[in-house]
């Protein structure tokens, strides 16, 4: 493998994977046994394997540059020809599905494979295709949206993450500066947003519907592999945050007032956590990929080794820039068994958090990719996969002298509060989005009274200081989930509970704990949820009393 930045990128011939999704169809109906059925389904995985490395190769240029124009015409080219290879790939899996061998492809595959087959099956039709196609389309379009809109800002020209930095000053003037301009600038686009997003929802309904869904939340819970829990079971869980995590983030808040010493806390406040200022990373990008290395080696032979092949072949974009993307993320290269990391430096904290939460995705990626069977398999559902990313925040909590110094223990004081107090804000944007596609809300004034209303309900601390956009429910537009990737939220609190599970387990048994997310690391996405709850040694979030008991050890932690 080459440097990242060497490597080539070929548009994938999709009109040829068509064909060869076809011919092995019809080929795999007269293997006469396991052995040639099996190489027929292996060949056809490959060729998938190639196409979906390209197409995740020009993802990831063109979130690095909105307005490249090379890559925005490939990502059309996917955007278009994806859902006919669904279509097709339907085909191919009714003549699997049949197949005596089918037995055969469970043991060496698994049940979960399978299930997630059938789900495939009953997700692909030719009638949606259109629709997915422009859904794709106002996807690229948010982005660009998004990740335009700069200021001046004493001298500065700032984009939304810059914003941010300058909301954590220590000068309560500045932030509620930097607060004001970083809402207006939402609220220049927000015309924008909300035709892009009432469009979506539009399109989102009328795709449950052709597919003869009860609605879009029946859907997209099949889509994002929730085989184990209802609506019902994610809404009980929300009554969980209520009671047990709520008031505990009151009485943080309260903290927080007092140390900063002020009356009322403000939205501008809420990421400033010491007077003096919250703990800052030293260093440059690559002193702090250095240092992250230094602390991957020392953590485990495993993390070491995984770290090493990052720095090698340099899998990141990790600073911010003008036109790129909004937001981080880990993808995979599958073809080169290689994770991608991608974020938006800043100068805060949250950049070391990259180098822990997305990095904590890669390392389950690079594990997983030399474990499993099948490169789909890599990834498990995303409540697990976030309990990778979050947990591996808390593991590195030792080396944080490496990025700090002596502020070390002011990040991690933050960082567990912050972890916390961002639970009831998921909740938020979880129940936001059963509310959006249940009641059909396409109307946008509707949507900021909903979301202001549910602030009110799992943030009762939260205050705009009169920022009109703001108290009139304008928030929500900041959250990319919920135009990208829809319902994908509720799992980072699932995970968040299983991440502060491990973290209360290893101030007794570090090492235990670490093997225990090893284990489950390795596993990817070979079995279903609960099965990975149990492979790790964690208990199910969905469970009455398991809130409670975890934020009861957390809380003596703290």
């Amino acid at each position: 493998m080459k440097r990242f930045s060497e490597l080539k990128y070929f548009r994938p011939d999709g009109e040829a994977l068509l064909a060869d999704i076809a011919g092995a169809a019809g080929a795999f109906k007269t293997a006469e046994n396991y052995q040639t059925a099996r190489e027929i389904f292996l060949d056809l995985n490959r060729k998938q394997e190639h196409f979906d490395t390209m197409a995740e190769f020009a993802s990831i240029r063109s979130s690095i540059d909105t307005r490249d124009e090379f890559y925005e015409k490939e990502m059309k080219y996917f955007h278009g020809i994806r859902p006919r290879i669904s279509v097709e790939m339907k085909k191919f899996y009714k003549v699997f599905l049949e197949s005596i061998f089918l037995p055969d492809f469970e043991g060496e595959f698994g049940k979960l494979y399978i299930e997630n087959v059938q789900s495939r099956m009953r997700l692909a039709a030719e009638c949606n295709i259109e629709l997915q196609v422009r859904e794709s389309t106002l996807i690229q379009e948010y982005h660009r949206t998004a990740a335009a809109p700069q200021a001046e800002f004493h001298g500065e020209i700032l984009n939304f993450y810059g914003l941010l930095k300058k909301m954590q000053d220590p000068d309560r003037k500045i932030r509620r500066e930097a607060m004001d301009t970083w809402s207006s600038l939402y609220e220049s686009i927000s015309e924008k947003l909300d035709a892009i997003y009432s469009e979506l929802v539009g399109i989102r309904l009328k795709l449950a519907e052709n597919l003869g869904f009860s609605g879009y939340e029946e859907m997209i819970f099949l889509q994002n592999k929730r085989y184990t829990y209802t609506s019902e079971d994610v809404a009980a869980f929300r009554e969980q945050i209520l009671r047990h995590i709520v008031p505990v983030c009151n009485r943080l808040i309260e903290e927080q007032k007092n140390r900063l010493g002020i009356e009322t806390l403000h939205y501008y406040d809420e990421a400033l956590m010491f007077p003096e200022g919250n703990a800052v990373p030293t260093g440059t990008k690559d002193e702090m990929l250095a240092n992250a290395g230094k602390m991957y080696r020392e953590l485990s032979d495993a993390t070491g080794k995984f770290f090493d092949f990052m720095l090698r072949y340099d899998l990141f974009d990790l600073e911010t820039k003008p036109g790129k993307q909004q937001g981080g993320y880990c993808t995979v290269l599958a073809e080169y068994k290689a994770p991608f990391i991608f974020s938006n430096f800043n100068g805060t904290d949250a950049d070391v958090e990259v180098l822990t939460h997305e990095a904590g995705h890669a390392f389950q990626a690079f594990e997983s990719l030399r474990n499993v069977p099948l490169s789909e398999q890599t990834f498990a559902s995303e409540e697990v996969d976030e309990i990778h990313s979050m947990t591996m925040e808390f593991f590195t909590y030792p080396w944080m002298e490496l990025f700090f110094g002596d502020q070390a223990e002011k990040y991690r004081r933050s960082h567990l509060w912050s972890e916390l107090i961002f639970l009831p804000y998921i909740a938020c944007v979880d129940e936001f989005q059963h509310r959006v596609y249940l009641e059909k809300l396409t109307d946008s004034a509707q949507r900021r009274n909903v979301w202001r209303a549910l602030e009110k309900k799992y943030m009762p601390w939260r205050d705009y200081d009169s920022n009109a956009f703001l108290e009139q429910g304008g928030f929500w537009m900041q959250k990319l989930h919920i135009f990208v990737c829809p319902f994908y939220y509720i799992e980072y609190a699932l995970a968040r509970i299983g991440s502060l599970e491990y973290y209360s387990r290893m101030a007794d048994d570090f090492r235990g704990a670490f093997e225990d997310y090893h284990r489950l690391c390795r596993a990817g996405g070979t079995k279903s949820y609960p099965e990975l709850l149990a492979l790790g040694n964690l208990s199910d979030p969905f469970e009455e009393g398991t809130v409670e008991r975890v934020m009861g050890a957390v809380a003596r932690l703290l």
